[in-house]
């Protein structure tokens, strides 16, 4: 730890003065400012804000104006923030009459966002009558789209109120909870969870904000409390961006049997199911023998609902067993959340790797079945969980070919590891697995919500390891440094998905106060034979391709950050040459002899060290150009004096028809981790 907190340091003081030099180039915008809006990639997400509009929001609100101005120039900051034609619609309560319990108006219906018309729309409302919470939210799930019925759905309603409900029927929190699918009918046993009901408590105490955290646990959303007119905006845009920006999923629709004789047969593939407290889904799989398969690999990705509540003990346990009387066990994982600060995406995974000799019981070819369990404690969550399973095959390497020697140590690619001291280049990360960002060596800036996890991936060739650094830097907080503590976190997970466990050398978990942190993680060299070693560290590690990067910040930043999103560097190193396959005694691969796909690896690289990729900050013109060139040579002189780091270069690396799955068998083993 000590170590890491010295290269840190060192990185830190290195990396801030060529960002210093290099900020003409490569400035971000204003921390907390709305983030520049992106184009919506999929279409089963949508989002209505409710909005208090009844007679207490004429109030001042201490600033020296009132809440519904407050409220007005909040859901602005909100649209201008939202992905470009996000689904989006404002339903109000309380705006037309002074007297009733009927009062809740659709003001913009949940369409492709139009910024300027929500804008319109909410400068018209003016404050005047009851609060009929319940039935306004009623109305809202009414306005949003009619869900498909599959796990993909991402309905959300953002609930904005400065007092508790004065109509008392329909009950708010009982409306939530039949929304949520926690309501007598037995029909939303299946579907539930597609809908989230966020909260947000403008100046309230008491009672009233105790009815608003009902409404947001019944409706499996998260509370924000919002004291003035700041943190309004900053809890809007947090909570309808997480909506906007949540975990991309993909997969063939299934439903997991009940029981073990109601399993569903699946083959090589990705597929998406739901699951319930304490509930067990079962699934059936043909796995070859050893002259078919050298591996087969069991991901499954859970996504609870953002900052949901979840104790520490609360996660995943996966277990494979031969169809024969369910014995014998060939692999059984347990994935928890470690902490009781709120839900975040799990992945768990559990392998079949015949053994060297085949002569293992389950290393025959044969019915396999996959049990996965959802443990959960009694005052969790009590939501369905949408989740991904990825079933990956690895084929055996042609006849006659002698693998190059396992690689279960470290060694360069340990914690003291040289890493770039480039100044950061802008990045978005991916939302999940199937959309992570492709980054190269180097060293890049990005963001996080409260509650979100990024993706990343990079391309790991035979013989190399990656090695990265995640850094935390000083952020304003609500009540100074000495605010509650929240937690950062990172994990490595292999081609598919596989958790590749550090075994103590990094620390992955770190406790963040808005003061300077650090977590880092990294892997051992990409080796064949590593499948057959024992430690956790090596056997994921056993395939050459794009291993993953998670980086997370947990729910409670929402109490402890005063800017809508928290920033971080990353820092990323590809370590050791590139052999060309996974025999003994291969050759390294040379940029000269690759073929088409070096060509595509060399490009990309390209494009991740200038910038000129998608998500990149790529610049042109004379006067840029010009300021790059002084920029550079000062960049050049300080980088000899940061004598420790120095700048990772990763070979341009041809694939080769070896490459494929990756995956570790965990036999009995607890792995625990935030994902």
């Amino acid at each position: 730890m000590a170590r890491l907190h010295r290269r840190m340091a060192a990185a830190m003081s290195c990396g801030a003065l060529l960002a210093l030099i290099a900020s003409p180039l490569a400035a971000a915008a204003p921390r907390g400012a709305p983030a520049a809006p992106q184009t919506v990639a999929e279409g089963n997400a949508s989002l209505v804000m409710v909005l208090d509009s009844s007679g207490s929001m004429a109030e001042d609100d201490g600033s020296g104006g009132t809440r519904i101005e407050s409220a007005r120039r909040a859901v602005g900051e909100v649209v201008d923030a939202l992905p470009d034609g996000h689904p989006t619609g404002l339903r109000v309560y309380g705006a037309d009459r002074e007297e009733g319990c009927t009062d809740t108006r659709l003001v913009r219906p949940v369409e492709p966002l139009d910024r300027a018309a929500v804008k319109r729309a909410v400068a018209e409302v003016e404050p005047r009558g009851d609060t009929p919470i319940g039935l306004a939210l009623r109305r809202a799930a009414e306005d949003l789209p009619e869900a498909s019925g599959g796990p993909l759905d991402r309905r959300t309603i953002l609930l904005v109120s400065d007092g508790e409900d004065t109509c008392g029927t329909p009950d708010p929190c009982e409306v939530a909870a039949e929304l949520g699918g926690q309501g007598p009918s037995p029909e939303s046993l299946e579907s539930s969870g597609t809908l989230r009901i966020d909260a947000i408590g403008f100046q309230v105490d008491g009672k009233a904000r105790e009815q608003l955290e009902c409404i947001a646990r019944a409706g499996h959303g998260s509370y924000y409390d919002a004291p003035d007119a700041g943190a309004l905006a900053r809890q809007l845009q947090r909570a309808s961006r997480l909506s906007a920006d949540g975990y991309r999923m993909e997969g063939e629709r299934i439903t997991g049997g009940r029981t073990a004789d109601d399993a569903p047969e699946i083959a090589p593939g990705q597929y998406t199911d739901t699951i319930g407290p304490g509930e067990k889904r079962w699934y059936a799989a043909e796995l070859g023998g050893p002259a078919e398969s050298a591996a087969d690999d069991l991901a499954v990705t859970a996504v609870p609902q953002p900052g949901v509540p979840v104790a520490s003990m609360d996660g995943l346990r996966l277990t494979l067993v031969r169809d024969d009387d369910h014995r014998p066990r060939c692999g059984s994982t347990w994935r928890y959340f470690g902490r009781n600060a709120g839900a975040m995406p799990i992945t768990a995974a559990v392998s079949r790797i015949p053994s060297a000799g085949g002569t293992r019981a389950c290393d025959g070819a044969g019915r396999y079945l996959l049990a996965v369990e959802r443990r959960s404690h009694e005052d969790s969550d009590r939501g369905r969980w949408p989740f991904e399973l990825l079933l990956a095959t690895e084929k055996p390497l042609a006849k006659g070919t002698v693998p190059a020697h396992s690689e279960p140590d470290y060694g360069a690619g340990g914690e003291d590891a040289p890493l770039p001291t480039d100044p950061p280049r802008d990045v978005e990360g991916g939302t999940g697995f199937n959309d992570a960002r492709r980054l190269g060596p180097g060293v890049w800036r990005d963001e996080l919500l409260p509650a979100q996890t990024r993706w990343y991936r990079v391309r790991i060739g035979w013989g190399q390891q990656l090695r990265y650094d995640v850094e935390f830097g000083n952020e304003p907080t609500v009540d100074g440094p000495a605010g509650t503590p929240t937690r950062v976190s990172t994990d490595v997970y292999g081609p598919t998905r596989v958790p590749v466990q550090p075994d103590g050398e990094f620390d992955t978990r770190a406790l963040y106060r808005g003061e300077p942190a650090a977590v880092s993680g990294g892997t051992v060299p990409v080796a064949w034979t590593n499948r057959w070693e024992s430690a956790t560290r090596a056997v994921p590690v056993r395939r050459a391709g794009e291993y993953y990067i998670g980086v997370g910040l947990d729910p409670d930043a929402a109490e402890l950050a005063e800017n809508v999103a928290v920033g971080f560097v990353l820092r990323v190193a590809v370590i050791g040459e590139e052999k060309a396959g996974p025999e003994h005694g291969a050759p390294a691969v040379r940029e000269r002899d690759g073929g088409h796909d070096a060509v595509d690896t060399r490009e990309e690289a390209g494009a991740a060290r200038d910038g000129s990729g998608p998500g990149g900050a790529g610049w042109s013109g004379p006067a840029v150009a010009a300021a790059a060139g002084a920029v550079t040579a000062l960049a050049i002189a300080l980088a000899a004096v940061c004598t420790r780091y120095t700048r990772s270069r990763g070979r341009a690396a041809a694939r080769t028809a070896a490459e494929g799955g990756d995956g570790v068998t965990v036999n009995g083993k607890t792995e625990g981790g935030a994902w």
